[in-house]
């Protein structure tokens, strides 16, 4: 008779337990965030699995910014390729021109002006300056922080204040050609950069005491959004992500291009891998594109004037002014636009580093004047495969800024 009360309680505990499991409705939730939602800047959409606000499990849905990028650039001449490439990461399209233009340079074994290569870099960093400024004053914007939003965008805008300067456009900066840049420096241009800069550095201090110290912002990224760079190299991970798992990697340093190898610069990294980490690599790398901004332009001003694209008229289109005046150049014109540059036949690959990676292009010529194949290697989608290896298991919150400083551009991940 002793034993009954015990069994009574074990068979009551175990209907309690089976009655509470029922009435929470413990079956994981699947939550579709996006593709309209802004975090996830209006391009992808992510299928999520939830456990409360645990993160099971997540899968990434991309394809909502598709434009058949490559399809186009191969439907026209080498040169109407130029300005689809500005469409691809449209926070830093010049070195999206870089890129591609550098790829049809070797197939045509072509050597640009030592001016034009001192320019493309100075323009390059520009570019990836602007580009992280966005990624950083977004992330910090999502996560509800609204000053340190207006510091880097403020800075950007500088920034593309010198872009606007150098060809014309804030945005789609159209400035590379085959065989060179759109024209020479500006005389406004380098006094005015001297002058920008110092502001840029100034308003990057002003953003770093507001956020890099903060107490809610470091508990927001530090040990959030963590990777392994095991597992980066496995995913074929590059940029800032695969350097704030402490692998120095950058093509600027192990295969130099242009003039990077006459240019003094740090590449930071980080220990953890985690959202803080890419974070201040990220800043850290703004501080370095600005001491290269500056070393170019004691350079131009060194070297003096000289010529900033190819001497032949095979490959280079003329400048408008010989266009108005002389018609020669008006020929030359007429037939490159009818005709369009003949690449012999063949194909090369040509990679530089981004503001998220090693951005490729592999081109194929059959000996004419429309590239037969046109293949894009886009860090964007390559660095948003391991997203969710990154979050399984942490909070729903910590989805935003593993995404924000993935820096997923929807343009060069769909192309």
């Amino acid at each position: 008779m002793a034993s009954e009360p015990h069994l009574l309680t074990e068979r009551t505990r175990d209907t309690a337990e089976d009655d509470l499991e029922r009435d929470l409705h413990t079956e994981h939730q699947v939550l579709n965030m996006g593709p309209s939602h802004p975090a996830t800047h209006g391009t992808v959409k992510f299928l999520i699995e939830l456990d409360g606000e645990s993160i099971v499990d997540l899968d990434i849905q991309v394809g909502y910014l598709h434009r058949g990028f490559e399809k186009e650039c191969e439907s026209g001449s080498w040169y109407q390729a130029i300005p689809y490439t500005d469409r691809l990461n449209y926070n830093s399209a010049i070195l999206c021109n870089i890129g591609y233009c550098m790829a049809v340079e070797k197939l045509l074994e072509l050597e640009t002006p030592i001016r034009c290569q001192w320019i493309r870099v100075m323009a390059g960093e520009l570019s990836r300056l602007g580009d992280h400024l966005t990624r950083c004053g977004a992330a910090c914007l999502e996560l509800q922080a609204m000053t340190p939003f207006l510091y880097a965008i403020e800075a950007r805008e500088l920034t593309w204040d010198l872009q606007e300067m150098l060809c014309g456009a804030r945005v789609t900066s159209n400035m590379v050609r085959i065989g060179g840049v759109k024209h020479d420096v500006p005389p406004a241009f380098p006094p005015a950069a001297r002058e920008f800069i110092p502001k840029i550095r100034k308003l990057l201090g002003d953003f770093d005491d507001v956020v890099t110290q903060n107490r809610i912002f470091i508990d927001r990224l530090r040990g959030t959004g963590v990777i392994s760079k095991e597992d980066c190299i496995r995913y074929a991970v590059t940029g800032p992500v695969l350097r704030s798992t402490g692998v120095p990697l950058d093509l600027r340093k192990d295969e130099p291009y242009l003039v990077y190898d006459q240019v003094d610069f740090d590449v930071p990294v980080g220990e953890v891998g985690d959202n803080y980490d890419r974070y201040l690599v990220c800043v850290e790398e703004m501080h370095q594109s600005l001491r290269i901004v500056e070393q170019c332009l004691d350079k131009l001003d060194q070297m003096g004037p000289g010529p900033v694209n190819v001497d032949d008229p095979r490959v280079r289109w003329p400048a408008k002014g010989r266009v108005f005046n002389q018609m020669e150049e008006l020929i030359q014109q007429f037939k490159a636009v009818t005709e369009g540059p003949i690449v012999p036949e063949g194909e090369a690959y040509c990679a530089v580093e981004s503001a998220n990676g090693e951005l490729g292009f592999y081109l194929v010529s059959d000996g004419g004047a429309v590239p037969y194949k046109v293949r894009c290697r886009p860090p964007s989608l390559i660095n948003l495969q391991p997203l969710p290896l990154m979050v399984r298991g942490a909070m729903l919150p910590d989805l935003i800024p593993s995404f924000d400083f993935i820096n997923m551009i929807g343009g060069e991940c769909d192309r």
